[in-house]
């Protein structure tokens, strides 16, 4: 079954904007998906006496969407303060585009997740600020929040996919509910682990779909 894709989103991905690196840059992070394989990585250029980002850029490596999203998210971020760009949220990502399609909205959280690692990393560096967290099963669900199952298209705490967060010595437990037979189940569980993995603290993620 073919994609149905806006036409923003095709403008974007036939001529994306600010597609590049950025020489010396002040941040740059790489983010990617486990569920398909898309990867970004965003380059920062701040100035220091306002905290605006003067430059922003991004390769992407992944599909039509993943490329849309890192052209219309760095398009949102340029001119912005640190804290301005890094409240856009994926779902303004989505709406710039004219909508994604459900199984590909986990694009704008990649650029979205992209964009706020590159701009942590500098507010860490530069100003000391520490983003790391403390492992408790607040901090892992908002971590979920960041998971969307692909046929909707929204995150699997909202839709309650999830039944049970558990910790015990860094070893965190995530138990869902999903049809064994479902084609996205594989990837989904691989995202889980990988974000819950990036939590300061976390010694291993055990997925079990009850």
């Amino acid at each position: 079954m073919s994609i149905k894709y806006t036409a923003k989103v095709i403008e974007h991905f036939k001529n994306p904007h600010n597609i590049g690196t950025i020489e010396h840059a002040d941040a740059c992070a790489t983010e990617g998906s486990p569920a398909c394989g898309d990867e970004i990585t965003v380059y920062l250029k701040i100035d220091p006496a306002t905290d605006r980002i003067e430059d922003v850029k991004f390769q992407s490596y992944g599909c039509a969407s993943n490329i849309a999203t890192g052209s219309i998210i760095t398009d949102l971020a340029k001119g912005k303060t640190l804290d301005e760009a890094e409240a856009i949220t994926w779902k303004q990502a989505a709406d710039e585009l004219g909508g994604l399609p459900p199984v590909k909205m986990h694009c704008s959280v990649l650029a979205v997740d992209g964009l706020r690692s590159a701009i942590r990393q500098y507010k860490k560096e530069h100003k000391g600020i520490d983003y790391d967290t403390t492992l408790d099963v607040k901090t892992v669900t908002d971590e979920l929040r960041h998971v969307l199952w692909p046929p909707i298209g929204a995150d699997i705490i909202t839709l309650k996919l999830v039944k049970y967060v558990g910790i015990d010595q860094g070893a965190v437990t995530v138990e869902i509910s999903i049809n064994a037979d479902e084609k996205y189940l594989d990837p989904t569980i691989e995202e889980i682990i990988e974000h819950v993995s990036k939590i300061r603290g976390v010694k291993s993620v055990n997925v079990e779909n009850v």
